[in-house]
């Protein structure tokens, strides 16, 4: 696999020429004076040069050795503790952490763009650090100040690392069935009892102690998801002066053995009476969880943009070098396969499906930040109720779409994209996993078409609606294809809406059809923006800026047309996949 470059051109180009995040930045008073243009292009290029020089070059025999674990103890591949060390001396951890505890509070605009290069680079890797940030920010938003205190500055710095607990083998994504027991101490700590699985990085030897926020009942806790609490549950106690001392009784009892991410540990873990504190208030934990969860929904779908990202530098460098065959209406060759025009297909899908979700996710940063930080409360009301629409897009459509780019990635190379050392393979296996975790993709669209598009009546995707159609007045070029499926959307959502009335299995049936609808429409959108943004830039590669209004053209005439097929699935109901016979399958 050749070496890793990050995207900053492409980064840059959001930040400044689509977004004008520096506007912004200088008007939300948390941000003002903290972070400007070159304050954010030099973290860029720190970023780069870290995630290509330091840890790029463990992905592939991380792959190859993965995660280890003998009696109880877990080991990442050679690399990995000195990288995770340097990664963390860095600040990197708690790039968007904050401040009164040692994060440096930057921006989610810039701290997305940061966690593509990572994930491009190693997602096995990646997944450590962007659990700990997820950990810090449940930490941040709900637990006490002595928690706070104590347990955030070691995990913003990287000397701790923080993981999820929330999988029970019988429950599945189903919380409300699960078992793991929170027994009242009578110091005000708690004794936790109970078995997870799939818990990643819930054991390794990069950090000295792994900060576990666990979902276990409380012996008065109500029957179902409004009977869970949550648990801060340290891998050991820290002693007088906060060092990890005391074994906690939380142990591995084994390490998945996986498709992809095999750096990963992936992990059952057992809680044998160990110490907890209490996040947030009694029986009000799935809330509180959320918090981290919907963090690591992004994080996850920015893995599909990081893989698809490294898939399409793969591709394009040994499509441009590849002599085979003869360019159409030419007698000279070989020609490099660049030239042939199913090569091209795959090259460009890859290119404007991960442009586009690149731009998603920086749009989507812009709106945690307005939600953060603007002192305007309907400012801030607008932008969350955004972020809480999009968010299973992100997660759901960014993977989809990654997973779609890293096998054309895989078919560009032909036979050398079978082969291991080309990388494409580890790709579509690491990658694959991103549309499964946190979520199945399928969950995904539940959330979004049941409850926040049915649910309130389609009042906040009305909003976004309203906010696109605005913009298209703007964008003249692509104006007519942008508005006829703004209004697509807007009518098959208003008819899903009435039959979900009188049809129980319409919402299951539709879900992942009427994410992706969205999703197309939206990333018209943002590329018909991309295409008025290169157009009026004054700086930057004229090269460059053609190129990307060549994208948003092939977009509007190869991609957006998804969406008729989507429409017409989405009005054919329910009853076909609701008539066949179980025992028929």
């Amino acid at each position: 696999m050749s070496d890793y470059q990050a995207p900053l051109h492409d980064m840059r180009f959001l930040l400044h020429d689509l977004f004008q995040a520096p506007a912004t930045w200088a008007r939300l008073p948390a941000l003002a004076g903290h972070v400007d243009a070159d304050t954010a292009d030099a973290i860029l290029e720190e970023a780069a040069r870290v995630t290509s020089g330091l840890i790029a070059p463990l992905n592939r025999e991380g792959d190859e050795i993965g995660a280890q674990w003998h009696d109880g103890d877990v080991t990442t591949p050679p690399g990995f503790r000195e990288a995770y060390r340097g990664y963390s001396e860095g600040g990197w951890i708690g790039l968007a952490g904050n401040p009164d505890y040692g994060g440096m509070g930057m921006p989610k605009m810039l701290s997305v763009q940061c966690e593509e290069m990572l994930y491009a680079a190693n997602s096995s890797f990646a997944l450590y650090a962007t659990l700990t940030s997820g950990a810090c920010l449940a930490i941040d938003t709900h637990a006490s100040d002595a928690l706070r205190r104590q347990y955030l500055p070691r995990l913003y710095s990287g000397e701790w690392t923080g993981a999820m607990c929330l999988t029970e083998a019988h429950a599945g994504s189903d919380l409300g069935l699960i078992r793991t027991r929170a027994e009242p101490d009578n110091d005000g700590r708690y004794r936790i009892t109970g078995s997870k699985i799939f818990i990643t990085g819930g054991d390794h030897d990069l950090t000295d102690n792994i900060i576990h926020l666990v979902l276990a009942r409380l012996p008065d806790a109500p029957a179902g998801p409004k009977g869970i609490s949550l648990f801060l549950v340290p891998k050991r106690l820290p002693d007088a002066e906060g060092r990890a001392a005391e074994d906690n009784r939380v142990i591995c009892g084994a390490i998945e053995h996986k498709m992809g991410i095999k750096a990963s540990a992936t992990c059952v873990m057992h809680f044998e009476n160990s110490i907890g504190y209490l996040v947030g208030e009694p029986h009000r934990g799935l809330a509180a969880m959320f918090t981290m969860m919907n963090y690591e929904r992004l994080s996850i779908g920015i893995q599909g943009i990081g893989c698809a990202a490294r898939s399409l530098q793969v591709a394009s460098e040994y499509a441009r070098d590849r002599l085979q065959g003869r360019a159409a209406g030419s007698s000279d060759g070989p020609a490099p396969i660049i030239v042939h025009a199913d090569v091209r297909r795959m090259l460009l899908t890859m290119k404007a499906l991960t442009e586009g979700s690149r731009a998603f996710a920086t749009y989507v940063g812009l709106q945690l930040d307005l939600a953060k930080f603007s002192d305007d409360e309907q400012e801030r009301a607008a932008a969350a109720a955004r972020v809480a629409l999009l968010t299973p897009v992100a997660k759901a459509f960014f993977t989809d779409t990654g997973f779609e780019s890293c096998v054309h990635g895989q078919q560009v190379l032909g036979g050398h994209g079978y082969i291991r050392e080309w990388g494409q393979e580890q790709l579509v296996r690491d990658v694959r996993i991103a549309q499964i975790y946190e979520g199945t993709n399928g969950i995904q669209g539940l959330d979004l078409l049941g409850r926040k598009v049915v649910a309130d009546n389609g009042a906040a995707l009305m909003d976004f609606i309203n906010l696109m159609r605005t913009d298209a007045e703007s964008c003249p070029r692509f104006r007519a294809p942008l508005k006829e499926a703004l209004d697509r959307l807007q009518q098959t959502s208003q008819w899903l809406i009435e039959q979900a009335a009188t049809d129980p299995a319409l919402v299951n049936a539709s879900a992942v059809e009427y994410l992706h609808l969205l999703g197309y429409v939206a990333y018209a959108w943002l590329w018909a923006r991309m295409d008025v943004a290169a157009a009026d830039a004054k700086q930057g590669d004229p090269a460059f800026r053609a190129a990307k209004q060549d994208t948003a053209a092939f977009y509007f005439q190869r991609l957006l047309p998804r969406i008729l097929s989507l429409e017409a699935t989405l009005r054919s109901g329910s009853t076909s996949l609701t008539a066949l016979p179980a025992e028929q399958f």
